[in-house]
């Protein structure tokens, strides 16, 4: 790829012009088992106070629409009530010690986690009703399930900080945890004050734990090695990408390269003893073990796409100037059962979205 993959960033020409964009830093951490348990706790208090909210809401969403099939009048109806964050938040804090009479034993930072999220669900479903929101429709807010949800923290106020050693971060009430990779990155960027932690989210993803500090930064503002220079991209299937130029991007295939490795664990774990939902039986340690395992194959399959797609759109945004890419409906080509698994593997969307922020 000319200009380089991912550490191309050398070849830009640095220029007087400073911005501030909000960027991410995210890292792997290495929690202790009780720390783990911490976590755990924290993303099941976020889960707990969405789905109160959520049964809240849809109680009195419920009763509304009864009474008005009964033909109550309008003003006779029972009140509706906000499900904006600060009225949600006013009524869990009225509600928490009778509904989660242990609410003392987490931040309060995760039951806003799981009242935001309940938020921004309920107005994307109201504005795609009302057409104010574009795209495919919204449904309804579901509530979330204990298996099902994936772990999720976000903490905005209290000590959010990198260590000095750069291997340890300090959250709200979970203290100070190891860093699985060195924060060193962020830590000079935070010494040098050209960087200001806004929020941390901690999520639980296969089996391992990750950070993502949100931060305000201040950077110069970079121009390409070739600022006049135009390149066409044509992704596809049996060529990830073709530029202009003619150079031809390899497909690597990720998910196709492991498929049978996936099959062969999802075979494993069809044989063991799984949850039963009508009776309510657990699942054995084995059918958890062998989860687990498939869990962090498909994750090192998503890890390595995005890795392949980050060096292939760094290296174009180093470059050129200009990029153009083709418009693809990808939702469409998805409904192709013959095509679905192949442009899923490609991540056409994901590269059209990390070329339009790379070239702002």
């Amino acid at each position: 790829m000319p200009g380089g993959g991912g550490g191309g960033g050398g070849h830009r020409k640095r220029a007087a012009v400073s911005l501030t964009v909000t960027q991410a830093y995210r890292f792997a951490l290495d929690p202790t088992p009780a720390q783990e348990r911490d976590l755990l706790r924290h993303a099941g208090a976020a889960r707990v106070a969405f789905n109160w909210g959520l049964a809240r809401v849809k109680a009195v969403m419920d009763q509304r629409a009864a009474e008005r099939s009964y033909g109550v009048a309008d003003e006779k109806l029972t009140p509706s009530i906000g499900w904006n964050l600060p009225a949600l938040r006013r009524a869990w804090n009225a509600a928490k010690g009778e509904v989660a009479p242990w609410w003392a034993e987490c931040s309060k930072e995760a039951y806003n986690t799981g009242l935001d999220a309940l938020a921004r669900a309920l107005t994307n479903w109201s504005d795609s009703r009302s057409g104010k929101r574009a795209g495919r429709p919204v449904g309804f807010p579901r509530f979330r399930s204990k298996r099902r949800t994936t772990p999720s923290v976000r903490f905005t106020t209290g000590t959010i900080r990198v260590e000095a050693d750069r291997m340890h971060v300090t959250l709200p009430r979970l203290g100070r945890i190891k860093l699985h990779e060195s924060a060193r990155k962020l830590a000079r960027r935070l010494e040098a004050g050209t960087a200001r932690i806004l929020s941390a989210t901690v999520r639980g993803k296969a089996g391992r734990w990750f950070v993502a500090f949100t931060c305000e930064v201040k950077r110069a503002e970079r121009a390409p090695a070739r600022p006049d220079a135009l390149v066409g991209v044509d992704v596809g299937v049996r060529h990830l990408a073709v530029l202009s130029t003619g150079e031809l991007v390899a497909n690597p295939r990720h998910l196709g390269n492991a498929t049978r490795r996936l099959r062969r664990m999802a075979r494993a774990v069809s044989r063991k003893v799984g949850p039963d939902r009508r009776t309510g039986g657990r699942p054995s340690k084995r059918w958890d073990r062998a989860r687990a395992d498939l869990a962090r194959t498909h994750a090192r399959v998503a890890n390595q796409r995005r890795d392949g797609l980050h060096k292939l759109t760094t290296g174009l945004a180093n470059h050129y100037g200009t990029i153009v890419v083709e418009d693809l409906h990808v939702a469409g080509m998805v409904r192709n059962r013959r095509l679905a698994k192949a442009v899923s593997d490609c991540g056409f969307g994901e590269i059209r979205r990390q070329l339009s922020y790379k070239t702002t």
